[in-house]
Order: C-alpha cells, then structure tokens, then sequence
C-alpha cells in the first residue's frame, strides 16, 4: 500500500466528505451498545453522501456488526490499520438491542501482518514485563492455554480463540499483530521503551489502559485512512477522524478534522483539532451534528468556535505551553504542524 499520510497536517475544509470513526469508548461505551443519537447522527451523514468508515482495534469479523447496525458500506479498517476489508455484499440485518459479537466479513483490501521473529520477540518482551500477550492473525485468536488475562480482553476480541501450549512455538508464519493485557499504568509507562526497541521492526502502541499491541513497522489507524481517503478521493482536510486511544494517534493528527474524545489520554489532546464530550455524553454525534449535518458556512462557523473551545481546555488543564504548541503528533511519519 503506497503512502499517503501528509507530512503536514493539511487545513481543515469544508464540506466534510469522511468520517473515520474508532468504535470503544468513541462511539460505544461499556454497554457497546450504539445510543440512538449516534446512529441517527452517522445515518445522517450517510445520506449527505458522506464516505463513513470504523477503524478499530477490534477484527473485521467484531466490528462488522457495528457497521451493519449503523448501515454502512464503506471498508473497515481493523488491527489498528493493518487489515482493511470490504464490507460483505449482503449485510446482516441485526435488531437494536443486540450487541454485536462476529459477523460475516467482506473481501480482503488490504493485510499487513508482522514477521514471525518479531512476533516471537514482542511475546518474548510482553511476558518479560509481566504482560500477557496473544496473537490475532486475520480473524484468528492465538492465547496460551494458561493466558489468566483471556477474560479481560475476550469481551473487545471474542471468545473464539485458540488455546496452545507454547505460544511463540505457534507463530509459524507471518501474523497480524500481538496484543497483551496488563495492569494500569503499565502498558502508558512502557510505550516508548517497547517503541525504542522495536523501531524499524514493528509499531507498539495503546489501545486501551491495559493493552499493548504490537503491529507491523508503518501500520496505523493513520496510515489506512490516508489510503481510504486517496481511494475515495476526498482530500484528508475533509476528513474527519474520532479518537480516544494513543493507536488513534495518528489518524486524529492527519485529518484537517482531527478529534480526540476527553476522556482521551491527555497526550493526545495537542494531536486534536477538536475535543469531543465523552461517550457517555454522545460527544461524536455533537461533532457530527455541529460540522457535517449542517450547511459547510455554518460549519465552518462551529468549527472554529470548537477548535478554540479545545484550545481553551488544554491551556486549563495541560498549561499555555502545552495548549499554544503545533498541533503535532508525536510519533513516526505523524505530521509536523498544524495551521490554527
């Protein structure tokens, strides 16, 4: 897949064209249930024409019921960007109050899986650092038949996994990524030592307070909606990209509408044109009410009063400096500045 990640944040403009949506704690909460005011938001935005896509963390086959409950067509970026599939021709039709767990998947667009060594080596490293690490590879779970953190993740990931004895002894071929669980703060506290270590060979990051993943060197939730815009051939400062987790990094820093939720680790907050209400709150559906459902002058309008009501925030909360800094992310290929 050819690169298409800006090396500048570009402008945000009007109308915008793209939503790409994370799904945990941005448009569902504990529950993961989809509150009507979500879905009437997105249905809208689908009926203006608006390319709206999920990019998640979770497999293709956990985060297709979502995508089916809310109507859309668009790929699904999963494993934090290192698989991006079709949605299936005929969608599955699901009732409101059912909570999505595996559904069926469209053709593959896109796979970027990590190399067996380095694999072997992140599992080799989680375990060291006393997290618990598994394997997803496609829609496949790898856990180690002792794994005492499988509960705590299966209720994002599914229980479909498969036990073995030796986990590493199971990675026989190239697979998608390696996620493991841990206690708060640890997986925050040990970003930037796995980054260090695995640089060039793999991309950690966080997904979650007590996950750790590891994904292939250049993969990113960043990375493929770049390429699902240039697809489209929406210009990523009509992009608009929801976040709450540091795997949203990127694609929150590439967008002209980047947005983090508050309930976001702070270090993403700079990265973000927007800040967003919590889940709870319905913040994605006021976003998206307040900058695509209504006509691009008045948006643009509501844009600019956001955008300072964030800036605003971050000087209360993370101090002038931090609030008055470019807005960029710090990570690799991340753009660089932003214009207010």
């Amino acid at each position: 897949m050819r690169n298409h990640r800006p090396a500048v944040r570009p402008a945000p403009a009007f109308p915008i064209r793209l939503l790409a949506l994370d799904i945990d704690g941005t448009l569902v909460g504990q529950d993961t249930r989809l509150s009507p005011r979500i879905r009437a938001a997105i249905a809208g935005a689908v009926d203006r024409g608006v390319h709206v896509s999920l990019a998640t963390g979770r497999r293709s086959v956990s985060a297709v019921g979502f995508a089916n409950q809310l109507g859309l067509s668009e790929p699904i970026i999963a494993h934090q960007g290192a698989v991006i599939r079709a949605m299936p021709v005929r969608r599955e039709v699901l009732p409101d109050d059912v909570v999505p767990q595996r559904g069926r998947v469209g053709r593959l667009l896109y796979h970027k899986p990590m190399e067996p060594d380095v694999i072997r080596d992140a599992i080799a490293w989680c375990l060291a650092h006393g997290l618990q690490a598994h394997v997803h590879n496609l829609e496949e779970i790898l856990a180690a038949a002792d794994d005492p953190h499988y509960e705590d993740y299966s209720s994002y990931y599914g229980r479909d996994a498969t036990f073995v004895a030796d986990l590493s002894l199971a990675v026989d071929r190239p697979m998608t990524k390696v996620i493991s669980s841990g206690e708060p703060p640890a997986p925050m506290r040990l970003i930037g030592e796995a980054r260090r270590l695995f640089a060039g060979r793999a991309s950690p990051t966080v997904s979650h307070p007590r996950f750790l993943e590891f994904v292939a060197d250049g993969v990113s939730k960043g990375h493929a909606v770049a390429w699902l815009a240039h697809r489209a051939g929406v210009p990523l400062g009509q992009v608009m990209t929801i976040g709450d987790a540091l795997n949203d990094l990127e694609m929150i820093a590439d967008a002209g509408h980047g947005t983090a939720m508050l309930s976001a680790p702070v270090e993403l907050w700079p990265s973000a044109r927007y800040l967003a209400a919590p889940v709870e709150e319905d913040g994605s559906a006021a976003l998206i009410e307040a900058l695509v459902l209504v006509p691009p002058e008045e948006a643009s309008r509501n844009a600019a009063r956001l955008a300072e009501a964030a800036r605003e925030h971050r000087r209360a909360v993370l101090g002038s400096d931090a609030a008055d800094a470019p807005e960029a992310a710090d990570a690799p290929n991340a753009a660089v500045a932003a214009p207010r």
